[in-house]
């Protein structure tokens, strides 16, 4: 794994919710790159909404800052998996960068 992609430092869950809780769903975009890991299943599935909906409405089981100064959000998906989307903060916009479905037992241990 590249550096800048590694998690720096752990953040509570409860300040990360506080940070995001300004921002609107019309201030989260995603791009081109959001989606670019995944197969044609997988699109079917994960929509833009539903990734906002993680981000506007779920609670993350681990939150960390990432040495490219990226969030990554960890999510219960299911049994085995966890959902990590990492996003970019900006002062007017939240940008999900991307995501994906590790493991659990592949979740950093900060």
């Amino acid at each position: 794994m590249i550096k800048g992609h590694r998690i720096e430092r752990k953040i509570s869950v409860d300040k990360f919710l506080d940070i995001i809780k300004s921002y609107t769903e019309e201030q989260i975009i995603t791009t081109e790159h959001t989606f670019f890991r995944l197969n044609e299943e997988e699109r079917k599935i994960f929509k833009e909404s539903v990734l906002k909906e993680y981000l506007t409405s779920k609670v993350p089981i681990l939150v960390g800052i990432q040495y490219n100064l990226n969030y990554a959000v960890f999510y219960d998906y299911d049994k085995q998996k966890a959902l990590r989307i990492i996003i970019d903060i900006k002062p007017d916009k939240i940008k999900i960068v991307t995501f994906y479905l590790p493991e659990k037992s592949e979740m950093p241990r900060i």
